[in-house]
């Protein structure tokens, strides 16, 4: 076979990495003659007609008319916010940083800290229970979920609360034989333990079935491959398998944890005066002051959901690495660039 031409441009690549073929230079040592040039008048005609034309996009009616619609609903209701003098907005900027306020959101984060810890905890070892070979764990982690899902959790806290009526004392000994230590249950059971115990037991229930799936989400090869090198089940698991599960497992459980903290409203029953109970609290000693009060703790759970968000945006992102070949730019990170690209297109419009 004959060889091309030496004189012959090669394929070059433009900004997109895409090869395109470029026309061979004009001149008499490139052998280009300019009689072969098929464009000619009538060509470049219908180039600039084309290239003349401009692309109109589609019309969405509809879409303009639900965003109108949208901006219309949103801006009433942050006028009726600001105008409305029920809302005292004075008042809850008196109550918002209050020590009495301050020393409830404490509680709040010490109780719901507590349980989400012993609940993840739980929850991993009933998922384990329940992916167990021993029918006994299954049944036994099985039942647990059930119950826990099947009852209220202001019952769960307010039968604990009620425990010492079954219970008055507890001993450490034998099984079903004598005891060595005894106290009594209501020197173990404040108001706080009561509180973390039924939130956690709550929790695991639900926190199992979410590690469960992220547990089964994990491909069966990763467990194929793991025991093929002779890696031990505990290696396995804390190093291959759950790591990997937690990108399915993150997103789930935080939603399970945005629950938790607003749940821990619920330990104003048992008498525990976190957040909600201080503002109830409150509201009963300033009737006129119950509407900012309630702002107030709306607030500061909207705070409090926020950064656990925040926290999850992060952690999924750090677990994504395998995943995905390029990560994605975090919110500084998009806004660090915005800003580099504003400031170039200022300087370049200063400099025309």
């Amino acid at each position: 076979m004959s060889e091309p031409p030496s004189s012959s441009s090669p394929p070059s690549s433009d900004s997109t990495g895409v090869a395109v073929a470029r026309a061979p230079a004009a001149g008499p040592e490139s052998g280009y003659d300019a009689r072969h040039d098929v464009t000619g008048p009538e060509t470049k005609g219908v180039a600039d007609e084309l290239s003349a034309q401009r692309v109109i996009g589609l019309r969405r009616p509809w879409r303009w008319i639900a965003t109108a619609i949208v901006l219309v609903v949103v801006a009433q209701i942050v006028h009726g916010l600001v105008t409305n003098p029920f809302y005292q907005w004075d008042r809850f900027q008196y109550w918002f940083l209050r020590p009495v306020i301050l020393d409830g959101l404490l509680i709040t984060l010490e109780v719901a800290a507590w349980s989400a810890v012993l609940g993840l905890l739980g929850g991993v070892l009933l998922a384990l229970g329940r992916l167990s070979r021993s029918p006994v764990l299954r049944a036994v982690s099985w039942v647990y979920i059930w119950l826990f899902r099947s009852v209220p959790l202001i019952v769960v806290l307010l039968f604990l609360y009620n425990f010492s009526a079954l219970y008055k004392t507890f001993s450490l000994g034998v099984p079903f034989g004598p005891g060595f230590i005894s106290f009594s249950e209501s020197s173990v059971a404040t108001d706080v333990v009561v509180a973390v115990v039924g939130l956690s037991l709550n929790e695991a229930a639900y926190a199992a079935e979410v590690v469960r799936a992220g547990l089964l989400s994990v491909d069966q090869g990763q467990h194929e491959a793991a025991s093929a090198l002779g890696l031990p089940r505990s290696y396995q698991f804390t190093r291959i398998v759950f790591p990997q599960a937690l990108r399915a497992i993150v997103p789930s459980y935080v939603n399970q944890l945005i629950g938790l903290v607003k749940s821990t409203s619920l330990v104003f029953y048992v008498s525990l005066f976190d957040l909600f109970g201080q503002v109830q609290s409150m509201g009963s000693t300033y009737p006129g002051d119950v509407v900012p009060l309630l702002i107030v703790a709306t607030v500061w759970y909207v705070v409090l959901t926020s950064v656990v968000s925040v926290i999850q945006y992060y952690v999924e992102r750090y677990y994504s690495r395998g995943a995905l070949r390029n990560m994605p730019l975090t919110p500084l990170q998009k806004l660090r660039t915005g800003l580099r690209t504003l400031r170039a297109r200022i300087e370049i419009g200063s400099a025309a």
